[in-house]
């Protein structure tokens, strides 16, 4: 609408066209409109709990309020529909509020935590603008088409102060004869600005950058609380007479009640689009002024800007802490050292609390939900684990006490391969902190004998290190360079440190300790959280002096981290050897293997199970007498005997994380789900032919699988759509059963009925299997369930269709939907009769994973790699193959022996067990029955006969770092290739005579070397590091 209607030429009236007025005011219990020259009086919003400030965003027909007993930012549409929260952590007295109409931005004051700060509309990519010397801001103003900000503090200097609106350009404009500074107003249109002073019961004006500065009205307002300004007339609320105002705007005459008798009038805006013109520039254009994050308008331009505690991408060091209802960070790559809220859902009462910085993730407990979480640091990827918590972040794992089960347990980072480590003889634990490096971990326990106690963190080699003068320990923390170990105790008052092993104990702050909790080291500093003063403080790790708050007026403070991304590695060289879990542990040890609860560790101490990575679905054909499963870590389906004997791949291609696996004998079918990028349910031969996709739409997690043979349906869980569903065979006529569930895993049938497990519930449940109806609880309370079958001993097993002599099949027979097939173990061909199999594969290869020796055949296409089960492997580097004997020689470097096994595994011997350094390669002279290697450590090649007899040393001059070997027996000569500091590959007679150095230029790691009998020469690769 255009802007003039009249101009009498004294005072310069505006009168706006367009649509009437309306008032729109917060009411604390309801936000309401009234129409200020017909009193019509309309409900917006009610059943608030506190709403106090108010703003509008008219295009987007958008109203936005504060609420300072839920301590969240709300938004609906203005017809009162909509209703959600934008900022829901890390607010305390939201007090004011105002929307950027034009550059779509959310600003607000917090006189709680003395902040102003900023927003996308959402909530997103939120940024603390501004908080040195900030004490209670209250109201606040925006002028987008200027690109400035007002604000109103109420503090002990009471100010009105304004910037740029990217923070910048900060002045006071006014800071005189100011008390209680409440509402603030912008005149567009007359270039001016308004507020109102509780206090000093008065309603100024000035111009925008404070100059002419003058009373308005100054009689008749007990306590005036907001103000707007519409036309020639000022409008406000007041506490006292619980009522809505208005006056003309340059006089302050005509004054009149527009409604009284409110509930508790607070915040008041004028709905109208000239409150918010649309001429305004936006400054950010139309692709945010190319800016990652946000984009904020200053006087002339803009300023790209990032949400709080992120300089850049990756956060290098920062300051951690749990405040029980929410958990917070200070980065120390900025420096404003202001904290920020990380956005987490239902945090209750955080206690403990560790950061993983290889992925990036905060850990955290909570006692109210007996809990562990995890998040990203910016809050997404929340999960809950299962109330001390500590992370190795050397071989990632997390091991937490449990103060109610009175336990110390260890997992992976992401909760997998939970094991308990320590259950006797603890009362109350409370913190724990982990040394990777030395391999130990601490634990305070505040039971009825408080105590200090380490332990290896395999659970070896427990001791209590400190019992005496203890009340609450608390934190925990250990000072690597010093080799100290800091604790807090909240009874004694006291911050203390000892020696790793408990003495040398020495008071480092023993005064002005009301209750230390939380606690940390960085650098030279010590930092602590402390219940009662509400404060983070350091000081001086080794003196204690220099004491500093860093933050203070923070209730409920607990934990406490610095995370910074330059810690020292060990069980980082594959994964220890162990298939597992490896835990660290004291020297000379240094290391230990060990299982997830209810597996056990074989007797080389390395390894729980062969070659299985993550086996998550399993399924035993009692018809056919075979076991199949599912591996995520491998994406692969097999199958073996029930005995584990003549295992074969069926399915490997396209599978991406497969789940649980059914079988249908009778049909010949196996059905199975997978849950990866694209979640599907998949049907095939069980011998793998005649594969079909039969389900692939609105799957998310599909966990438990079931065929129900008696209704002839699948049935299957899924714990992302909450649901539990079910389709004919083919995958047809699907169909919801349950909705919702909340986190099903296993899925059972037994008659009539189904069964599951559900992870969230901890219980088990039951439905009928064909209505989903008649729900009822088996069992509650059974935390780390996870799958369930059924078991029906009366019921016949049926028809087996290889009953008749296995088939006729040497090997495996496996059903198909018309019959059944003949299959051998993986790697090995099926003979052209399609019934027999060799008993190993013609050709393949062989190579060592460290802590695994295994075999992928080339006769096959699936080129698929099978254990050899050679026990007692810890880090194997070369090998090579007797094929006159059929046995395989190889090195271990941990236990530094060189060894042999049959190519099935069995009869593992050492061939030569002492005198060995680094033995990098090894050769076998098939010819001659003698064995070479090199051994970088002594620098030297040597050779014994294959059973380790007269043994010689070969060479041991000029040898820099020898690495690879390989024979010629025919021609009887020998390789080799040194990565020393001149890089070269040598040969010699394997007598050891007439030396000679074949290549020494652009060499630079020459790792492995092997020979072309064929065609005589050496061939030679170079991977930068092997």
């Amino acid at each position: 609408p255009s802007q003039m209607l009249s101009n009498t030429p004294v005072l310069s009236s505006c009168i706006f066209l367009g649509p009437e007025p309306v008032l729109l005011f917060a009411n604390r219990i309801d936000i309401r409109q009234v129409l200020p020259h017909r009193s019509e009086y309309t409900l917006l919003l009610n059943n608030l709990e506190n709403a106090i400030a108010l703003d509008f965003h008219h295009s987007k027909e958008l109203v936005f309020w504060s609420d300072v007993t839920l301590d969240r930012i709300m938004r609906a549409n203005l017809n009162g529909s909509n209703v959600e929260e934008v900022v829901s952590t890390g607010l305390e007295s939201p007090g004011g509020l105002a929307i950027d109409w034009i550059h779509d931005k959310l600003y607000w004051t917090d006189s709680g935590t003395s902040r102003i700060e900023v927003a996308n509309l959402d909530g997103t990519h939120r940024k603390v603008l501004l908080w040195q010397n900030l004490e209670k801001p209250r109201a606040i103003a925006l002028h987008p088409m200027e690109g400035t900000i007002y604000w109103t503090d109420w503090g002990n200097t009471p100010r009105i102060e304004y910037s740029n609106m990217d923070g910048s350009n900060r002045r006071i404009i006014a800071d005189t004869h100011l008390f209680w500074p409440n509402g603030l107003t912008i005149d567009y249109a007359g270039h001016r600005m308004y507020w109102v002073d509780a206090k000093h019961h008065v309603i100024e004006r000035a111009d925008l950058d404070g100059r002419n500065r003058k009373a308005v009205i100054s009689q008749g307002l007990p306590h005036p609380f907001a103000i707007t300004v519409f036309e020639d007339s000022l409008y406000w609320t007041d506490w006292h007479t619980k009522s809505i105002n208005s006056a003309n705007k340059f006089t302050g005459k005509n004054q009149e009640i527009i409604r009284n008798k409110l509930h508790f009038p607070m915040d008041i805006h004028t709905l109208h689009p000239q409150r918010q013109p649309a001429a305004g520039r936006n400054r950010c254009g139309d692709n945010n002024g190319g800016c990652t994050h946000l984009c904020l308008p200053s006087s002339k331009d803009y300023t790209c800007a990032c949400p709080t505690g992120f300089r850049k991408t990756s956060l290098d060091k920062f300051l951690l802490f749990a405040r029980r209802m929410d958990i917070r960070r200070i980065s120390f790559d900025t420096d404003d050292l202001s904290d920020d809220v990380i956005p987490l859902a239902d945090v209750r009462s955080a206690v403990a609390l560790d950061w993983d910085s290889k992925d990036d993730y905060v850990y955290w407990t909570d006692v109210s939900t007996d809990s562990i979480s995890r998040a990203k640091w910016d809050g997404s990827n929340q999960e809950v684990h299962p109330a001390g918590l500590a992370i190795d972040w050397v071989t990632n794992k997390l091991y937490w006490t449990d103060a109610g089960t009175d336990r110390i347990e260890v997992s992976n980072t992401d909760g997998t391969m939970r094991t308990v480590l320590i259950w006797e003889n603890l009362d109350r634990p409370r913190d724990i902190v982990v040394d990777p490096v030395g391999g130990f971990m601490y634990w305070t326990d505040w039971g009825a004998n408080p105590k200090i106690e380490r332990a290896g963190m395999d659970a070896s080699n427990r001791l209590v290190i400190i019992s005496s003068n203890l009340t609450w320990p608390n934190g925990l923390a250990i000072d690597y360079e010093s080799q100290r170990l800091y604790w807090a105790d909240a009874g004694m008052k006291t911050i203390e440190y000892a020696s790793l092993d408990g003495s040398h104990r020495k008071v480092l702050i023993g005064n002005n300790l009301p209750h230390p909790f939380g606690l940390t080291l960085y650098g030279e500093r010590i930092y602590w959280t402390d219940w009662q003063a509400k404060s983070i403080q350091s000081a001086d790790r080794r003196t204690g002096q220099f004491r500093e708050t860093l933050q203070d007026n923070l209730e409920n403070l607990m934990d406490i981290h610095v995370f910074h991304r330059h810690r020292p590695p060990a069980c980082e060289v594959n994964n220890g050897g162990c298939s597992h879990l490896c835990l660290l542990a004291p020297l000379p040890k240094g290391y230990s293997c060990t299982c997830p609860t209810g597996i056990n560790l074989l007797s080389d101490g390395k390894t729980c199970s062969s070659g299985l990575l993550t086996t998550d679905g399993l399924a035993v054909d009692a018809v056919g007498r075979k076991i199949y499963w599912t591996d995520t870590g491998t994406n692969r389906i097999e199958v073996g005997n029930l005995d584990g004997s003549m295992r074969k791949v069926l399915v490997w291609q396209n599978l991406d994380s497969p789940r649980a696996i059914a079988l249908y004998h009778e049909m010949g079918y196996m059905y199975w789900t997978d849950w990866g990028e694209n979640a599907k349910l998949e049907r095939s031969g069980m011998d793998g032919s005649g594969r079909v996709v039969l389900i692939s739409n609105n799957l998310g997690w599909p966990n438990g699988l079931a065929v129900d043979k008696a209704g002839s349906q699948l049935l299957w869980a899924d714990a992302h759509t909450e649901r539990i569903e079910a389709a004919d065979l083919n995958g047809a006529n699907r169909r919801t059963l349950l909705s919702p569930v909340q986190h099903p895993y296993g899925l059972t049938l037994l008659d009539s009925y189904i069964y599951w497990t559900d992870w969230q519930t901890r219980s088990i449940h039951r439905a009928d299997k064909d209505t989903g109806a008649n729900v009822i609880l088996v069992r509650a309370n059974l935390p780390g369930l996870m799958d369930i079958q059924a078991v029906d001993r009366a019921r016949p097993l049926g028809f087996n269709k290889c009953g008749v002599r296995n088939g006729g099949c040497s090997h495996l027979c496996l059903p198909h939907p018309t019959g059944f097939s003949c299959a051998c173990p993986t790697g090995i061909q099926l003979k052209r009769d399609e019934q027999t199999c060799d008993s190993s594969p013609e050709t393949y290869l062989l190579f060592s994973s460290r802590a695994s020796i295994r075999r992928i055949s080339l006769d096959t296409s699936d080129h698929t790699d099978v254990h050899i089960p050679v026990p007692e492997l810890n880090n194997v580097i070369s090998l090579d193959y007797d094929s006159v004997d059929g046995k395989i020689y190889y090195t271990d470097v941990f236990l530094d022996v060189i060894r042999r096994a049959d190519l099935n595994g069995s009869n593992m011997e050492t061939v030569i067990g002492q005198g060995l350094k680094t033995t990098d390669g090894l050769a076998v002279d098939w010819v001659a029955r003698n064995l070479y290697w090199t051994d970088t450590g002594r620098n030297t090649i040597e050779v014994a006969r294959l059973d380790g007899s007269s043994r010689k040393v070969l060479i041991n001059n000029s040898l820099d770092e020898p690495r690879a070997i390989a024979v010629f027996p025919k021609k009887g000569y020998l390789f080799w290739t040194d990565w020393g500091h001149i890089a070269k590959i040598e040969r010699a007679n394997l007598d050891g005579s007439e030396r000679k150095i074949l290549i020494n230029t652009d060499l630079g790691w020459p790792n492995g070397l092997t020979l072309d009998y064929d065609t005589r020469r050496s061939v030679k690769d170079f991977p930068t590091l092997v």
